[in-house]
């Protein structure tokens, strides 16, 4: 069983940064894809990045490359997503979840746990 919990959102102006923390547990998380997910209001889910248990950077969203970069700790066992040159247009609630890492971060499938959210706004 794994366990995720994203902390780190909150409110920031159009052109600053934040990094989102996502600290993963259980007994095989280290065999999981990591990714970073993300649901603006009134829009589907949409993969961000993600990160195999190797630490290779899997999958970057064209909407973000450039901007955000997705890293790892494998001591703490913490994935984050720093995000910087923050735009309007990434406000979402933003998650990481655990997938196989034969599933897809770009067609959302092969999920096996999904963490608990944490709010990004961007304000213009």
């Amino acid at each position: 069983e794994v366990q995720l919990q994203a902390c780190g959102g909150g409110l920031v102006q159009a052109g600053g940064s934040l990094r989102l923390s996502c600290a993963v547990s259980g007994y095989t998380a280290v065999d999981y894809t990591i990714g970073w997910f993300r649901q603006a209001r009134g829009k589907g889910r949409e993969g961000v990045s993600c990160i195999s248990a190797r630490g290779s950077i899997t999958y970057t969203a064209d909407s973000v490359k450039g901007r955000f970069t997705i890293s790892k700790d494998n001591a703490q066992n913490t994935v984050y997503l720093q995000m910087n040159s923050l735009k309007p247009e990434d406000t979402a609630v933003y998650s990481c979840v655990a997938l196989d890492p034969r599933g897809s971060c770009q067609y959302l499938y092969g999920i096996h746990y999904w963490g608990k959210g944490t709010q990004v706004t961007v304000s213009s």
